[in-house]
């Protein structure tokens, strides 16, 4: 069975539009906000995938992805990321 990916488009600073894909998306009980964190699939110098992360309501009809701000957030997303890593990297040696 084929799992759907989500996917949307972003314009950037040069006005060119990108195709991005939805990793996952979350409420976090500390902030009660929900983020998106997506990547675009480029590669970074060191051959990883760059990944992107975002505040978003998920009520409005039309999306906006809004910056993340604080410290606090940014380590909330960096220690689920670090989890998820794991899980894959450990999975992959069972």
């Amino acid at each position: 069975m084929k799992e759907e990916t989500m996917t949307f488009k972003v314009i950037n600073d040069e006005g060119k539009e990108i195709d991005c894909e939805v990793l996952f998306t979350f409420e976090s009980d500390e902030t009660k906000k929900n983020y998106i964190v997506y990547t675009d699939n480029t590669i970074d110098e060191e051959g990883n995938t760059k990944v992107y992360a975002s505040i978003y309501n998920p009520g409005e009809d039309e999306t906006k992805l809004l910056p993340i701000e604080t410290e606090k957030e940014w380590k909330i997303i960096e220690t689920i990321l670090d989890e998820l890593q794991n899980e894959v990297t450990n999975g992959d040696k069972e």
